[in-house]
């Protein structure tokens, strides 16, 4: 198995470091206006990796979170006048029902940034203790200077951090911070907002913090793969290395970063910000699972792509004829089919860096040959057990 990995910009042979167990820790919601084709489209393409490695022979723990407690969240919710964890409950349950209906396998650790506080005070106080991070009037910071090799991830430089970190709701004109860049590890109370106890007084966790906390807490030290969507390169997931090799004395924390394109809807990045989501149980009012699933792995995951109104029914045929595929009767004494090596080339194509787009074209020349050799009185059963093992490497229900 190939997987292009983020920090080295290349596409490297990929296995678990203990030969057996693949730890795999994703970024999941900031629970509201979810589940969106950004979303689906990480979450399948994750889905994807899961259950190759597990067709690999691998175990997978996979642990996802949820970052229910966020400025966004507490904006939404005063938005609509609703308690803020109750927001949160309700769009998780959300999230959980549309990935069931999408077939996605659902991870090992499902975890809530409200639940690891203990473990977030163990790890920034520890990286206070190593200088690399201070307090000041309840707030405690992450000393960027304190890391050289703070940027490693994204390839960006001061300037560049500075002004997407900016963006994405850092504040450079903090007067409590020693540089502008420095981030948030633990901020201090606000009246009215939910707040837990520390020992640098009441607050709540920062962004980063979080993910590094669950990542550790549940996969050690040193995990497999860390994954998300690419707009969490820079400032996210460059601050969760700084901070948890800061943690553990420079021992890698993640040896591969997989990054899922952004889907643009109408000519701008789908996001919620922006407002203009197209959300998945909404498409699947109109289409089957599976057909979703088929056009969003159409387009390989570190390819931005325009979502189209149009798309998923453009594979509701693969659908039906992969259902025909599956109910045909053949012949029970004559020559048979044999789409072993078709099996293996769809799998190759996974295997290169989850080529999906390849594998699909594969996997509906199967389901030709299938159909065609049982009407021509052939034997189908071996070559169907086929089909059906290649299929599930995309989560579809249809060939169950």
């Amino acid at each position: 198995m190939q997987l292009y990995n983020t920090m080295s910009g290349e596409k490297e042979d990929f296995a678990p470091l203990d030969g057996h167990t693949v730890r795999m820790y994703v970024c999941g919601i900031t629970p509201y206006d979810t589940t969106h084709m950004g979303h689906a489209m990480a979450y399948l393409t994750f889905d994807v990796i899961n259950r190759y490695c597990q067709y690999l022979g691998w175990q997978v723990k996979y642990v996802q979170n949820v970052t229910d407690i966020d400025d966004d969240i507490l904006r939404k919710a005063k938005e609509l006048n609703e308690r803020w964890d109750l927001l949160g409950d309700r769009f998780i349950r959300q999230f959980q029902e549309d990935l069931n209906a999408l077939n996605a396998l659902p991870p090992a650790v499902y975890c809530r940034a409200t639940e690891e506080v203990p473990t977030i005070i163990e790890i920034v106080s520890t990286l206070i203790e190593h200088g690399m991070a201070y307090e000041h009037q309840g707030n405690v910071y992450f000393r960027v200077k304190s890391d050289p090799e703070y940027g490693k991830l994204s390839r960006l430089g001061y300037a560049e951090m500075l002004d997407i970190s900016g963006q994405r709701g850092a504040d450079p004109n903090d007067p409590l911070k020693e540089d502008p860049l420095d981030f948030i590890l633990w901020q201090a109370s606000k009246p009215g907002e939910p707040t837990w106890e520390s020992p640098w007084g009441q607050g709540r966790p920062g962004w980063h913090i979080e993910c590094s906390a669950m990542a550790m807490r549940y996969l050690g030290e040193q995990i497999d793969i860390h994954g998300g969507g690419g707009d969490l390169i820079y400032p996210h997931h460059e601050s969760e290395i700084a901070q948890s090799e800061g943690y553990t004395d420079k021992k890698p924390f993640s040896r591969f970063w997989v990054h899922i394109a952004m889907v643009r809807y109408e000519g701008e990045k789908m996001s919620k910000s922006l407002g203009n989501l197209v959300l998945a149980r909404t498409v699947l009012r109109y289409h089957s699972p599976d057909a979703l699933r088929l056009y969003l792995h159409s387009h390989h995951y570190r390819d931005s792509f325009e979502y189209e109104d149009s798309g998923p029914a453009e594979f509701e045929p693969m659908v039906d004829l992969l259902r025909s595929a599956m109910l045909i009767r053949g012949a029970e004494e004559t020559s048979s089919l044999d789409l072993e090596p078709q099996k293996e080339q769809f799998m190759a194509a996974i295997g290169d860096d989850l080529d999906t787009p390849k594998a699909i074209g594969i996997l509906n020349e199967m389901a030709k040959k299938l159909v065609n050799a049982a009407e021509a009185g052939h034997q189908i059963e071996d070559a169907r057990a086929s089909l059906r093992t290649a299929s599930s490497i995309l989560g579809l229900r249809v060939t169950r």
